[in-house]
């Protein structure tokens, strides 16, 4: 880009030049012509040697400029041409470090450091890594400041993985064609190039779900599994914060198109050989089997069959979740990708003595209701969520079914839940939500997850606006006033 931009400058100037010497030869011309009539000046049919010797001294006076003019720029000229010819020239050699024209290679530090990438460098970069983990960032940016210790951690644990990823960070305040690129509207922006191919990450930041995605990301979509060790390694490798996927006896193929599309939502395997043993961990009796197994919540579920149709991805979707999900700022994401609607218990604190027993009702309760999904929230774990929903301290539990978007419906008369007889409380509340006999409300705006980030962003970018366009009004009064002081004195 740089060396395009000069070529553009030097092929600039060589056309002024150009114009300017059009312009100066037709003078240059005349005043070459001029001192040879002055040859004619000492023919007799002159009148005057006097006058045709002063008119020779002022036509050689009005030459000696012009051509000294000339001569200079045709002096510029030739550096200048100089220049453009080696421009020119082809420079892949001078990136290579060799001969045949090939681009430089990057080399890669193995030692879990964050390479610091620009302009002349990036795609170099991109090309070297199989996986490259980049943040997009600007120096004045809170964000991205609190992320790069995170980044630090992060990257060192990645380097070591048996598919490593390396983490780099570009200045993209700096560097705004890159980031232009690449549609970096925000910062910071974060990418992974998977064999130089981008997608766009937006998981957890904090260093140790960062390295468990980026793990989950590089790995195959559907990891064929060979024996029992085979087994308890993938499990073990995975960790617990998301849901796996274990097809006993099953084809691969059955479910290669969901490994893809949830990669970054679960782990899937197919486990070709395996003893009784795993049938007795996993709880199944016959095979082919899909095992679903969430260990952050101590949840496992087995699908038979039909593998057609929907039944096979409704199995997968909804195993993504737990059967009651504890809703926090993570959870939330993955209810608003569910799509189902949520039957959502606000407790004044979850961890309160009476609030396990109401847990259990509502596991029992979604069991029975797949096509809902049962979440739970406390006020003092997640209080400006849970006001969101118009709660009052005495009226907890209240239990309503969400939207996930900006309404919520109650039930009229089973709003609130008295301790005690939870079920056959929870029931009625179900009972009259199927008959319809809801209230539709709005709402609240006290949660920026409800609002929405881009209406966050809008107001903020109008407020500037404001403000610019007020900084600008009070600085065209303050020049005005003085002018007409002096208008006045004068």
């Amino acid at each position: 880009m740089l060396l395009q931009g000069v070529l553009r400058l030097l092929w600039a100037f060589a056309v002024y030049l150009c114009h300017n010497l059009r312009l100066l030869l037709p003078e240059a011309s005349a005043a070459w012509h001029s001192q040879l009539r002055c040859i004619d000046l000492f023919r007799p049919q002159l009148s005057s040697k006097g006058a045709a010797a002063r008119s020779n001294q002022a036509e050689r006076e009005r030459s000696v400029p012009m051509a000294m003019a000339l001569r200079r720029r045709l002096l510029l000229l030739l550096p200048l041409l100089f220049l453009v010819v080696l421009v020119q020239r082809p420079h892949n050699c001078v990136a290579s470090g060799g001969g045949g024209g090939e681009p430089a290679e990057f080399e890669i530090p193995r030692d879990g450091s964050v390479l610091e990438l620009d302009e002349s460098n990036f795609e170099a970069a991109v090309r070297a890594a199989e996986f490259l983990f980049v943040d997009f960032y600007a120096p004045w940016c809170g964000h991205c400041k609190r992320l790069a210790p995170q980044l630090d951690e992060a990257a060192v644990v990645l380097a070591g993985l048996s598919t490593p990823v390396v983490v780099a960070k570009v200045n993209a305040d700096k560097y705004r064609k890159l980031g232009s690129k690449y549609g970096v509207d925000g910062f910071p922006t974060l990418m992974l190039f998977d064999h130089g191919v981008p997608s766009e990450y937006t998981g957890s930041r904090k260093a140790d779900l960062l390295v468990e995605n980026l793990k989950k990301l590089v790995a195959p979509d559907v990891s064929v599994l060979e024996s029992d060790s085979s087994i308890k390694g993938f499990v073990e490798a995975a960790g617990i914060n998301f849901p796996l996927f274990i097809g006993f006896g099953m084809d691969e193929s059955l479910i290669v198109e969901y490994g893809a599309k949830y990669k970054k939502k679960a782990w899937f395997s197919t486990a070709k050989d395996f003893s009784e043993d795993m049938m007795v961990v996993y709880d199944f009796d016959k095979f082919p089997a899909l095992v679903s197994v969430n260990p952050k919540y101590n949840e496992q579920s087995v699908f038979y069959d039909p593998f057609e149709g929907t039944f096979l991805e409704d199995f997968i979707r909804q195993s993504l979740l737990p059967v009651t999900v504890p809703v926090d700022r993570e959870t939330v994401k993955l209810l608003k990708d569910d799509g189902r609607k949520v039957v959502l218990t606000i407790l004044e604190d979850e961890s309160d003595e009476n609030s396990p027993q109401l847990i259990k009702v509502l596991r029992s309760a979604a069991n029975a209701n797949h096509d809902l999904v049962f979440g739970y929230v406390g006020v003092k774990q997640w209080e400006e969520f849970s006001e969101t929903f118009d709660v009052k301290v005495p009226q907890l539990p209240k239990i309503i079914v969400w939207d996930t978007k900006e309404e919520y419906e109650v039930v009229e008369g089973s709003e609130s839940l008295r301790e005690g007889d939870y079920g056959s409380q929870v029931s009625r509340f179900l009972e009259g939500y199927r008959e319809g006999r809801t209230i539709k409300k709005k709402v609240g705006r006290g949660s920026p997850t409800l609002l929405g980030l881009n209406a966050i962003y809008i107001l903020i970018f109008l407020v500037a606006v404001l403000v610019v366009l007020m900084y600008f009004s009070a600085q065209g009064e303050e020049d005005h006033q003085p002018r007409r002081g002096r208008a006045h004195e004068d």
